[in-house]
Protein backbone atom coordinates (compact mmCIF):
# COMPACT_ATOMS: atom_id res chain seq x y z
CA UNK A 1 0.00 0.00 0.00
CA UNK A 2 1.06 3.41 -0.62
CA UNK A 3 1.77 5.48 2.05
CA UNK A 4 0.73 9.15 3.21
CA UNK A 5 2.45 11.60 5.46
CA UNK A 6 1.37 14.49 8.55
CA UNK A 7 0.78 17.94 7.63
CA UNK A 8 3.33 18.24 11.13
CA UNK A 9 5.91 15.85 9.32
CA UNK A 10 5.95 17.36 5.83
CA UNK A 11 6.68 20.68 7.79
CA UNK A 12 9.70 18.80 9.01
CA UNK A 13 10.75 17.39 6.14
CA UNK A 14 10.92 20.23 3.96
CA UNK A 15 12.55 23.91 4.89
CA UNK A 16 12.94 26.97 3.01
CA UNK A 17 16.48 26.12 2.83
CA UNK A 18 16.31 22.31 2.24
CA UNK A 19 16.91 20.53 -1.27
CA UNK A 20 14.08 18.80 -2.76
CA UNK A 21 15.63 15.57 -3.38
CA UNK A 22 16.27 15.78 0.87
CA UNK A 23 12.96 16.92 1.43
CA UNK A 24 11.24 14.22 -0.40
CA UNK A 25 13.66 11.49 1.28
CA UNK A 26 12.79 12.59 4.94
CA UNK A 27 9.30 12.51 4.09
CA UNK A 28 9.70 8.87 3.11
CA UNK A 29 11.59 8.36 6.18
CA UNK A 30 8.37 9.97 7.84
CA UNK A 31 5.54 8.15 6.41
CA UNK A 32 3.04 5.58 8.07
CA UNK A 33 0.09 3.10 7.18
CA UNK A 34 -3.08 3.61 7.10
CA UNK A 35 -5.61 1.32 9.41
CA UNK A 36 -8.52 -0.83 7.68
CA UNK A 37 -12.46 0.11 7.93
CA UNK A 38 -13.93 0.02 11.42
CA UNK A 39 -15.73 -2.79 12.96
CA UNK A 40 -18.73 -3.45 14.88
CA UNK A 41 -21.17 -0.82 12.22
CA UNK A 42 -25.07 -0.91 12.80
CA UNK A 43 -27.54 0.09 10.19
CA UNK A 44 -29.20 4.02 10.19
CA UNK A 45 -31.39 5.40 7.78
CA UNK A 46 -31.81 8.95 7.60
CA UNK A 47 -34.97 10.23 5.17
CA UNK A 48 -34.11 12.45 2.19
CA UNK A 49 -35.73 15.38 0.96
CA UNK A 50 -37.86 13.27 -2.00
CA UNK A 51 -39.25 11.04 0.72
CA UNK A 52 -36.23 8.07 0.15
CA UNK A 53 -34.80 6.63 2.33
CA UNK A 54 -30.83 6.35 2.41
CA UNK A 55 -28.87 3.60 4.34
CA UNK A 56 -25.46 3.60 6.19
CA UNK A 57 -23.98 2.12 8.62
CA UNK A 58 -22.90 3.67 11.72
CA UNK A 59 -21.82 4.01 15.49
CA UNK A 60 -24.26 5.19 17.70
CA UNK A 61 -23.59 7.53 20.16
CA UNK A 62 -25.63 10.66 22.16
CA UNK A 63 -24.59 13.45 20.77
CA UNK A 64 -22.60 12.18 17.45
CA UNK A 65 -24.04 10.02 15.06
CA UNK A 66 -21.11 8.41 12.97
CA UNK A 67 -22.58 7.34 9.51
CA UNK A 68 -20.60 5.85 6.90
CA UNK A 69 -22.49 5.47 3.50
CA UNK A 70 -22.76 2.37 2.02
CA UNK A 71 -23.27 0.92 -1.48
CA UNK A 72 -22.28 3.79 -4.10
CA UNK A 73 -20.46 6.06 -1.70
CA UNK A 74 -19.03 3.75 0.16
CA UNK A 75 -16.17 6.19 1.42
CA UNK A 76 -18.46 8.99 2.19
CA UNK A 77 -18.36 9.80 6.08
CA UNK A 78 -21.41 11.56 7.86
CA UNK A 79 -20.55 13.48 11.55
CA UNK A 80 -24.25 14.13 12.36
CA UNK A 81 -24.16 16.57 15.90
CA UNK A 82 -26.94 15.35 17.30
CA UNK A 83 -28.06 17.64 20.51
CA UNK A 84 -31.39 18.97 19.84
CA UNK A 85 -32.25 20.54 23.29
CA UNK A 86 -28.76 21.81 23.39
CA UNK A 87 -28.97 24.07 19.69
CA UNK A 88 -25.80 21.31 18.96
CA UNK A 89 -24.05 23.94 21.54
CA UNK A 90 -20.15 22.05 21.91
CA UNK A 91 -19.89 20.53 25.40
CA UNK A 92 -17.29 18.35 26.62
CA UNK A 93 -18.85 15.40 25.82
CA UNK A 94 -19.01 16.22 22.29
CA UNK A 95 -15.40 16.98 22.11
CA UNK A 96 -14.71 13.93 23.69
CA UNK A 97 -16.88 11.64 21.01
CA UNK A 98 -15.60 14.18 17.83
CA UNK A 99 -11.98 13.67 19.37
CA UNK A 100 -12.73 9.93 19.18
CA UNK A 101 -14.11 9.85 15.65
CA UNK A 102 -11.55 12.34 13.81
CA UNK A 103 -8.78 9.82 15.09
CA UNK A 104 -10.97 7.05 13.59
CA UNK A 105 -11.28 8.32 10.23
CA UNK A 106 -7.40 9.50 10.54
CA UNK A 107 -6.43 6.09 10.52
CA UNK A 108 -9.04 4.71 7.64
CA UNK A 109 -7.58 4.57 4.58
CA UNK A 110 -10.67 3.60 3.09
CA UNK A 111 -12.45 6.87 4.23
CA UNK A 112 -12.32 9.41 1.22
CA UNK A 113 -14.12 12.10 2.25
CA UNK A 114 -15.69 13.49 5.66
CA UNK A 115 -19.42 15.26 5.91
CA UNK A 116 -20.05 17.68 9.01
CA UNK A 117 -23.45 18.24 9.50
CA UNK A 118 -26.47 18.41 11.92
CA UNK A 119 -29.00 15.95 12.41
CA UNK A 120 -30.96 18.94 14.35
CA UNK A 121 -33.54 21.11 12.17
CA UNK A 122 -31.94 24.87 11.57
CA UNK A 123 -29.09 24.19 13.42
CA UNK A 124 -25.48 23.42 12.65
CA UNK A 125 -23.71 24.60 15.55
CA UNK A 126 -24.47 27.11 18.17
CA UNK A 127 -20.96 27.42 19.58
CA UNK A 128 -19.75 26.80 23.65
CA UNK A 129 -22.32 25.11 25.70
CA UNK A 130 -22.71 28.37 27.84
CA UNK A 131 -25.01 26.51 30.56
CA UNK A 132 -22.52 23.61 30.67
CA UNK A 133 -19.49 26.80 31.05
CA UNK A 134 -21.19 28.44 33.57
CA UNK A 135 -21.00 25.49 36.06
CA UNK A 136 -16.95 25.19 35.20
CA UNK A 137 -14.66 26.71 37.85
CA UNK A 138 -12.66 29.50 36.64
CA UNK A 139 -9.24 26.85 36.12
CA UNK A 140 -11.71 24.61 34.43
CA UNK A 141 -12.42 27.00 31.38
CA UNK A 142 -8.98 27.77 29.48
CA UNK A 143 -8.40 23.23 29.82
CA UNK A 144 -11.68 23.03 28.30
CA UNK A 145 -11.41 25.46 25.32
CA UNK A 146 -7.09 23.94 24.63
CA UNK A 147 -9.39 20.43 24.21
CA UNK A 148 -11.82 22.22 21.82
CA UNK A 149 -9.28 23.99 20.04
CA UNK A 150 -7.08 20.72 19.76
CA UNK A 151 -10.21 19.04 18.49
CA UNK A 152 -11.06 21.81 15.72
CA UNK A 153 -7.29 21.73 14.70
CA UNK A 154 -7.03 17.79 14.43
CA UNK A 155 -10.25 17.86 12.31
CA UNK A 156 -8.78 20.73 9.85
CA UNK A 157 -5.63 18.11 9.72
CA UNK A 158 -7.35 15.23 8.44
CA UNK A 159 -6.05 13.82 5.14
CA UNK A 160 -8.93 13.64 3.43
CA UNK A 161 -11.32 16.04 1.99
CA UNK A 162 -13.89 17.70 4.50
CA UNK A 163 -17.27 19.29 4.04
CA UNK A 164 -19.34 21.14 6.32
CA UNK A 165 -22.92 21.48 5.32
CA UNK A 166 -24.37 24.49 7.24
CA UNK A 167 -28.60 24.04 7.22
CA UNK A 168 -28.94 26.08 9.83
CA UNK A 169 -27.19 28.42 12.76
CA UNK A 170 -23.40 28.59 12.97
CA UNK A 171 -22.42 31.00 15.47
CA UNK A 172 -19.25 30.66 17.35
CA UNK A 173 -17.73 27.25 17.95
CA UNK A 174 -19.38 25.72 15.39
CA UNK A 175 -18.06 28.66 12.65
CA UNK A 176 -15.02 27.72 14.07
CA UNK A 177 -15.70 24.32 13.04
CA UNK A 178 -16.75 24.72 9.89
CA UNK A 179 -13.76 26.99 9.68
CA UNK A 180 -11.45 24.06 10.02
CA UNK A 181 -13.32 22.30 7.14
CA UNK A 182 -11.86 22.29 3.50
CA UNK A 183 -15.39 23.10 2.08
CA UNK A 184 -18.42 24.78 3.34
CA UNK A 185 -21.71 24.68 2.11
CA UNK A 186 -24.39 26.42 3.24
CA UNK A 187 -28.50 27.13 2.99
CA UNK A 188 -29.46 30.59 1.89
CA UNK A 189 -31.23 30.84 5.09
CA UNK A 190 -28.71 29.61 7.27
CA UNK A 191 -26.95 32.11 10.17
CA UNK A 192 -22.80 32.51 9.98
CA UNK A 193 -21.27 34.36 12.38
CA UNK A 194 -18.62 34.52 15.25
CA UNK A 195 -20.73 36.41 17.96
CA UNK A 196 -18.09 36.27 21.13
CA UNK A 197 -17.01 39.70 21.57
CA UNK A 198 -20.69 39.75 22.67
CA UNK A 199 -19.94 37.65 25.59
CA UNK A 200 -16.67 40.32 26.17
CA UNK A 201 -14.69 36.87 25.19
CA UNK A 202 -12.85 36.24 21.86
CA UNK A 203 -12.56 33.25 19.42
CA UNK A 204 -10.82 30.88 21.03
CA UNK A 205 -10.45 27.89 18.98
CA UNK A 206 -8.93 29.38 15.66
CA UNK A 207 -11.59 32.18 14.23
CA UNK A 208 -9.63 35.10 14.66
CA UNK A 209 -6.70 32.87 12.44
CA UNK A 210 -9.14 31.09 9.90
CA UNK A 211 -11.73 33.76 9.42
CA UNK A 212 -9.07 35.89 7.89
CA UNK A 213 -7.48 33.31 5.89
CA UNK A 214 -10.79 32.74 4.41
CA UNK A 215 -12.13 36.42 3.42
CA UNK A 216 -9.69 38.54 4.22
CA UNK A 217 -8.34 40.54 7.27
CA UNK A 218 -10.49 43.80 6.79
CA UNK A 219 -13.61 41.95 6.47
CA UNK A 220 -12.72 39.16 9.27
CA UNK A 221 -11.81 42.35 11.91
CA UNK A 222 -15.58 44.28 10.86
CA UNK A 223 -17.59 40.72 11.53
CA UNK A 224 -15.76 40.04 14.35
CA UNK A 225 -15.83 43.18 16.34
CA UNK A 226 -19.31 43.90 15.30
CA UNK A 227 -20.18 39.89 16.91
CA UNK A 228 -22.15 40.22 13.48
CA UNK A 229 -24.21 36.74 11.72
CA UNK A 230 -24.72 36.89 8.25
CA UNK A 231 -26.81 34.37 6.04
CA UNK A 232 -25.77 31.77 3.83
CA UNK A 233 -26.14 34.27 0.49
CA UNK A 234 -24.13 36.87 1.83
CA UNK A 235 -21.64 34.03 3.06
CA UNK A 236 -20.89 33.39 -0.54
CA UNK A 237 -20.79 36.50 -1.45
CA UNK A 238 -17.87 37.22 1.49
CA UNK A 239 -16.22 33.87 0.16
CA UNK A 240 -16.89 32.30 3.64
CA UNK A 241 -18.62 29.43 1.92
CA UNK A 242 -17.83 27.98 -1.51
CA UNK A 243 -21.86 27.28 -2.10
CA UNK A 244 -25.09 28.82 -0.93
CA UNK A 245 -28.10 26.80 -1.79
CA UNK A 246 -31.87 27.46 -1.44
CA UNK A 247 -33.36 26.00 1.19
CA UNK A 248 -35.52 23.00 0.81
CA UNK A 249 -38.11 21.37 2.89
CA UNK A 250 -36.54 19.09 4.55
CA UNK A 251 -34.10 21.25 5.78
CA UNK A 252 -31.04 19.66 4.37
CA UNK A 253 -30.38 21.42 1.09
CA UNK A 254 -26.29 21.93 2.48
CA UNK A 255 -26.40 18.39 3.20
CA UNK A 256 -27.60 17.33 -0.18
CA UNK A 257 -25.25 19.55 -2.10
CA UNK A 258 -22.11 18.23 0.13
CA UNK A 259 -22.80 14.80 -0.68
CA UNK A 260 -23.20 15.77 -4.39
CA UNK A 261 -19.84 17.22 -4.21
CA UNK A 262 -18.47 13.78 -2.02
CA UNK A 263 -19.71 12.01 -5.24
CA UNK A 264 -18.11 14.19 -7.24
CA UNK A 265 -14.53 13.64 -5.58
CA UNK A 266 -15.47 9.79 -4.95
CA UNK A 267 -14.32 8.26 -8.29
CA UNK A 268 -10.71 9.93 -8.23
CA UNK A 269 -7.52 9.01 -6.28
CA UNK A 270 -7.54 9.12 -2.82
CA UNK A 271 -4.15 8.97 -2.14
CA UNK A 272 -3.21 11.86 -4.74
CA UNK A 273 -6.47 14.05 -3.37
CA UNK A 274 -5.01 13.51 0.15
CA UNK A 275 -1.65 14.54 -1.35
CA UNK A 276 -3.57 17.24 -3.33
CA UNK A 277 -4.73 18.49 0.46
CA UNK A 278 -1.19 18.87 1.80
CA UNK A 279 0.62 20.25 -1.23
CA UNK A 280 -2.02 23.25 -0.97
CA UNK A 281 -2.25 23.50 3.30
CA UNK A 282 1.35 23.71 3.74
CA UNK A 283 2.67 25.44 0.88
CA UNK A 284 0.20 28.17 1.21
CA UNK A 285 1.81 28.77 4.85
CA UNK A 286 5.30 29.24 2.83
CA UNK A 287 6.90 31.01 0.10
CA UNK A 288 5.96 30.19 -3.51
CA UNK A 289 9.66 28.22 -3.84
CA UNK A 290 9.16 26.13 -0.46
CA UNK A 291 5.51 25.51 -1.74
CA UNK A 292 7.04 24.03 -5.57
CA UNK A 293 9.16 21.80 -3.30
CA UNK A 294 6.19 20.82 -1.12
CA UNK A 295 4.72 20.09 -3.99
CA UNK A 296 7.26 17.73 -5.44
CA UNK A 297 7.68 15.97 -2.49
CA UNK A 298 3.96 15.24 -2.30
CA UNK A 299 4.23 14.19 -6.45
CA UNK A 300 6.69 12.11 -5.35
CA UNK A 301 4.66 10.03 -3.22
CA UNK A 302 1.54 9.30 -5.73
CA UNK A 303 4.27 7.88 -8.39
CA UNK A 304 5.05 4.40 -6.84
CA UNK A 305 1.58 3.57 -5.90
CA UNK A 306 -1.07 1.38 -7.87
CA UNK A 307 -3.43 3.61 -8.17
CA UNK A 308 -1.21 5.65 -10.70
CA UNK A 309 -0.59 2.74 -12.97
CA UNK A 310 -4.46 2.01 -12.77
CA UNK A 311 -4.75 5.29 -14.13
CA UNK A 312 -2.87 4.87 -17.08
CA UNK A 313 -4.02 1.77 -17.90
CA UNK A 314 -7.65 2.55 -17.50
CA UNK A 315 -6.83 6.17 -20.37
CA UNK A 316 -5.05 3.77 -22.49
CA UNK A 317 -8.16 1.01 -22.34
CA UNK A 318 -11.15 3.67 -22.84
CA UNK A 319 -12.08 2.74 -19.18
CA UNK A 320 -13.61 3.96 -15.65
CA UNK A 321 -10.30 3.79 -13.47
CA UNK A 322 -10.85 1.69 -10.19
CA UNK A 323 -9.09 3.27 -7.62
CA UNK A 324 -8.20 1.42 -4.73
CA UNK A 325 -5.74 3.83 -2.24
CA UNK A 326 -3.18 1.38 -2.79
Amino acid sequence: MAVLVGCRVLLQAIRPQTGTIEGVRRLQEHTKSLHNVLNNKLQYIRPTSNGATRHYSSDNKDDLSIRYLDGEDSGIVVFGINRPKQKNAISKNLVIQMTEAVESVKKNSKVRTVIICSMVPGIFCAGADLKERAKMHQSEVGPFVSKARALISELGNLPMPTIAAIDGAALGGGLEMALSCDIRIASNNAKLGLTETKLAIIPGAGGTQRLPRAIGVALAKELIFAARAIDGTEAKRLGLVSHAVEQNKSGDAAYLRALDLAREFNPNGPIAIRMAKLAINQGIEVDLNTGLAIEEACYAQVIPTKDRLEGLAAFKEKRPPRFKGE
